[in-house]
């Protein structure tokens, strides 16, 4: 009985060793991590963070862009949009549909999207919108 129990023991210890990262695997995540925050710093250079909005007219918007947990929407070359999500719609930097429903025109902090695949439409992700934080040229 004693044999038995012994491989039982072992088990959560193995499954937690296959969860963990590789020191590679790390520094390959942390690599990835500052291109992304690289390119937002670019992306939003020249302009200054304003004071935190829950919501924004969806209207307006005529592009959006994604960097990780993190998605801008473009107004115009003299406003941008931040917001930070919850995470789950990290796949619209390489291309992925983000869909929004909302009765009411306008984008808030709390609102669900989801992600789609560009050519078969599968749902790839989604996530939750934080508030949003408009960035002007001064």
């Amino acid at each position: 009985m004693r044999m038995r129990t012994l491989p039982l023991l072992m088990l959560p210890a193995v499954l937690l060793g296959a969860c963990t990262q590789t020191q590679a695997e790390v520094e390959r995540a942390q690599v990835h991590e500052a291109g992304v925050q690289d390119k937002l710093a670019k992306e939003l250079a020249g302009l200054v963070p304003g004071k935190p909005e829950t919501c924004i007219n969806q209207f307006t918007q005529k592009q959006s862009s994604g960097y990780g947990p993190t998605i801008l929407y473009r107004v115009s070359r003299r406003l941008v949009y931040r917001t930070e999500t919850a995470g789950g719609c990290e796949g619209i930097a390489r291309g992925d549909i983000l869909v929004t429903r909302t009765p009411s025109g306008q984008l808030c902090r709390g609102d669900i999207a989801q992600t789609l695949d560009q050519s078969s439409r599968f749902p790839t992700g989604s996530c939750s919108f934080g508030a949003f934080v408009p960035y002007r040229k001064p």
